[in-house]
């Protein structure tokens, strides 16, 4: 039952993410360790339990001190600044701004006039939504 329970729990691990099912896993795989030595079903029961928990909180120890990942898609243009190369104004909907090495339609709740500087508080489709820098 052990050596069944940390296979299907290990190959869970394989098919999803965040190191859940992991410490279950080596939980039933030092239980069927025990109950190969026909260790008593509560002392299998007991470890099984310990481990899991001492593996998860590791586990969580761990994954708290890696590097977080990059943001990708639109999350990578929040909170970064751009120059306005044409007014933004909300009245008619028209703006540009140039961020990093690209051109981008952008609006704001205000006029702001070309040469500003601006903080990217939104991204909606292919429009950067911005505010001047002095209230973002």
């Amino acid at each position: 039952m052990w050596t069944l329970a940390a296979l299907f729990l290990g190959i869970g691990e394989v098919l999803t993410a965040g190191f859940f099912l992991l410490p279950f896993s080596i939980g039933a795989a030092v239980a069927a360790a025990l109950a190969w030595f026909e260790a008593p079903i509560v002392v299998q029961w007991l470890t099984f339990l310990g481990v899991s928990v001492v593996a998860l909180v590791w586990m969580q120890r761990f994954a708290r001190r890696q590097r977080p990942s990059p943001p990708v898609g639109e999350n990578r243009y929040l909170g970064k600044t751009a120059r306005v190369i044409e007014a933004i104004d909300p009245g008619t909907g028209s703006g540009r701004v140039h961020l990093d090495t690209e051109n981008w339609r952008a609006s704001a709740s205000e006029l702001i006039p070309t040469g500003s500087q601006v903080r990217v508080v939104d991204v909606q489709g292919t429009r950067l939504v911005v505010q001047p820098v002095d209230k973002a």
